[in-house]
């Protein structure tokens, strides 16, 4: 590894990350900016760089569109200048700031691929927008945020999942946020640690360490590490496990009122007539993505485990099914308002009857497929 901390802080919240950011310069001497900017990328076919330090612009450049892909060239242009800074030999901390919609864990994963030290990943948000950007279902594009011509994002899931993927949250002081915008916030992401803008100590969050497996490991449908049970200040996260599979086609005909009953939902889940297949439930913005993470462990043949992750082996041991293994549902739920009982009672209702459980899985295959569309069988 090379001897230049890196530190990573991006967030769709511009305002809030232009803090933070500056405040690192002031508390860490020393400490260097980079930052891409693909605003004009499209137009210009270029990705202007800049570096700068507490005294201001060091230099400035651009980087050609790799594959028509902004975020292409981010990716080849960001370690090459971490190497000139670290050659240089007076930089005590690069702190790269990401664009707009750059996602925090392609970037860390570019930079430890580089052979630098990710010492910290930082999401700045402004709690008063935490609601309005989780239920934004638009499209990048249609805010000129897309990163490349093929980029289909929306606001909502990028945002979701810059907020999530970062251990550390830099929170502005925002006069508009109230004790809902920072219970939503706290429910979403409960293992963050938050440390306010202006009030120092970031620079400790910077330096206390990442890591970039463990962190990819916590994102993993499989073993992510899921919000618990809380409600507070009007905000509800209900966890809702069950052993017993869904029925594909009422759980099909349910999508809409599920992906709508919160602003935040996610977790893994099996169809009935699917029974070795995980799948990812990921829904902000009023939008689902649902997408196959491959087969349970129940399902894979005792040597094809050593195959598998520790954490993962580790994860499914800790709630072992004796008939279904690691097979479950288990969904997150989190939004101000949420009609709980309503959301239970329509879970229940998509999973098999008795009866047709009982039928066995022979049985359950042959039910009429129902996400052959979304899952792109």
């Amino acid at each position: 590894m090379t001897e230049l901390p890196v530190v990573i802080v991006g967030g769709l919240h511009a305002d809030a990350r232009t803090a933070a950011v500056e405040q690192l310069l002031t508390e860490v001497s020393g400490s260097v900016v980079l930052h891409h900017d693909l605003a004009t990328a499209a137009a210009s076919g270029t990705v202007v760089r800049t570096v700068r330090d507490a005294s201001g612009m060091r230099s400035a450049g651009e980087t050609p569109l790799v594959n028509d892909c902004a975020c292409c060239a981010l990716r080849e242009d960001l370690v090459p200048e971490l190497e000139r800074l670290a050659v240089a030999g007076a930089t005590r901390l690069a702190i790269v700031e990401l664009w707009d919609s750059v996602e925090p864990k392609a970037m860390a994963e570019v930079v430890t691929g580089g052979g630098f030290t990710v010492t910290g990943v930082i999401t700045a948000v402004d709690p008063a927008l935490v609601l309005p950007y989780l239920g934004n279902g638009d499209d990048l594009a249609d805010g000129g945020l897309a990163a490349a011509a093929t980029d289909q994002r929306t606001v909502a899931d990028t945002f979701a999942r810059q907020l999530e993927y970062a251990p550390v949250l830099a929170l502005v002081d925002s006069p508009e946020a109230d004790e809902e915008d920072r219970e939503l916030l706290a429910q979403l992401h409960p293992t963050a640690r938050q440390v306010h803008v202006g009030e120092g100590g970031l620079a400790g969050a910077a330096l206390a360490g990442f890591d970039v497996e463990a962190a990819a490991a916590a994102q993993h449908p499989a073993c992510a590490l899921l919000p618990v049970e809380a409600d507070a200040c009007g905000v509800t996260t209900l966890v809702w496990n069950r052993r017993r599979p869904f029925h594909p086609g009422r759980l099909y005909a349910a999508l809409e009122d599920l992906t709508c009953a919160a602003a935040r939902s996610r977790g893994r889940f099996w169809l009935a007539d699917r029974p070795d297949t995980l799948l990812h439930w990921d829904a902000a913005g009023g939008a689902l993505c649902v997408e196959s993470a491959g087969p349970w462990l129940a399902s894979l043949p005792d040597a094809a485990w050593e195959m598998v992750p520790p954490v993962r082996r580790a994860a499914a041991a800790l709630d072992w099914h004796p008939e279904h293994g690691d097979r479950c549902q288990h969904l997150v739920f989190t939004s101000p308002g949420l009609d709980r009982e309503g959301l239970v009672e329509l879970l229940e209702t998509c999973l098999l009857t008795d009866a047709e459980y009982a039928a066995g899985r022979d049985a359950w295959k042959r039910l009429p497929p129902a996400f052959d569309t979304l899952l792109e069988v």
